[in-house]
């Protein structure tokens, strides 16, 4: 009986000796996995063998928001110099026309008649002219013989220099009638869209009025005002900026003072697909030195209709916890509240390259 007892005292002792032994492993094994998961990365790299980062402080590049207006690098309203009627309009809006291309013409039977009244004074000038031309050399003959006086040959000579200026002062009216009867013809001044027709055929037109508006929108200038700490910001400069929410790259052309303390940043942006429209609010990121922020993997992020959190780890367990975010910036995003540095949030590994 006591050899059983004894025997059963040895089995108990034996078991409970692989039972401590087996949670000192896992003890082992928990210590191990949560050293591992302690071991926070830095906020700007992704943490490939943990799915912990600890948010830190970092140092990045500043920009200065400045809002504006996207406007066709090149735009013409064309109007004329003449008084009459529009006789054709061969456009309409929304039309692609080139450069040199006919858009409209102008009752031009004014200037025919004025040019037949300048032909025939061109062509009285050139006889006067000829005439007196013939009537100096035949004096110049005789002045050579002693058979014209000295004042003879000098009224020859002026009556020449009157015929050729009467003659040059009808062909400049000729020229000058050729240039205003080009104005009977409204043509464009580049390739580009007919934004607005003003006229249709019959209208009256006075010189200045406008009559067709066309754009380039091949390009756009944007055009932004801002603080002045920006004024030395270089021509050339690459910036980003968006139109109308869509992303852009902007050359800068050149920064100039406004009213006030204001300055006005002009920079271009390609658009030969016309996928930014002309006219559209625009703004500019402008660089403006260096700043703090947390950055967190934007794998991070847990989006929950309006709301976004992430899982803050603790000696507890994760929490949720919402936050406000900021600008995404590659793969990182900043939150501008709900974050501190020192906390050590959670990231989905296999959003981090892990298994």
């Amino acid at each position: 009986m006591n050899e059983r007892k004894g025997k059963s005292g040895s089995g108990r002792r034996r078991h409970q000796a692989v039972l401590i032994a087996l949670l000192g492993l896992v003890a082992a094994a928990c210590t191990d996995d949560a050293g591992r998961r302690e071991t926070a990365g830095p906020a700007t790299l992704p943490v490939s063998t943990d799915s912990i980062i600890l948010v830190r402080d970092s140092s990045i590049d500043a920009t200065i928001p400045a809002a504006g207006t996207a406007e066709p690098f090149q735009q013409a309203t064309l109007s004329t110099k003449l008084m009459g009627s529009i006789t054709t309009v061969t456009v309409r809006e929304g039309e692609r026309v080139r450069a040199g291309q006919v858009v409209a013409t102008i009752d031009g039977r004014d200037i025919a008649a004025r040019r037949a009244q300048i032909d025939a004074g061109i062509t009285a000038a050139e006889a006067v002219h000829r005439d007196a031309e013939t009537q100096l050399a035949r004096v110049r003959s005789l002045y050579a013989d002693s058979a014209a006086t000295r004042v003879q040959l000098e009224a020859a000579e002026t009556g020449f220099a009157r015929a050729a200026a009467a003659a040059a002062s009808a062909r400049a009216g000729a020229a000058e009638l050729d240039a205003l009867g080009s104005y009977t013809r409204i043509r464009a001044p580049f390739a580009g869209i007919v934004t607005r027709r003003f006229v249709d055929v019959g209208a009256f037109v006075a010189p200045g009025a406008p009559i067709i508006t066309v754009e380039d929108a091949s390009r756009l200038r944007l055009r932004v005002t801002t603080a002045p700490g920006v004024a030395g910001i270089a021509a050339g400069t690459t910036v980003p900026g968006t139109i109308e929410g869509l992303p852009v790259e902007a050359v800068v052309e050149g920064v100039v003072p406004s009213s006030g303390a204001v300055y006005v940043v002009n920079a271009t942006v390609a658009n030969a697909d016309g996928r930014h429209p002309s006219g559209g609010t625009a703004t500019l990121r402008l660089p403006g030195g260096h700043r703090t922020a947390l950055l967190i993997p934007a794998a991070a992020l847990i989006p929950e209709g309006d709301l976004i959190g992430v899982r803050v780890v603790g000696a507890g367990g994760s929490t949720l916890r919402w936050i406000r975010v900021g600008e995404q910036r590659g793969d990182l995003v900043e939150v501008l509240s709900g974050v501190r540095p020192g906390d050590r949030i959670s990231v989905p590994v296999t959003s981090l390259g892990g298994q």
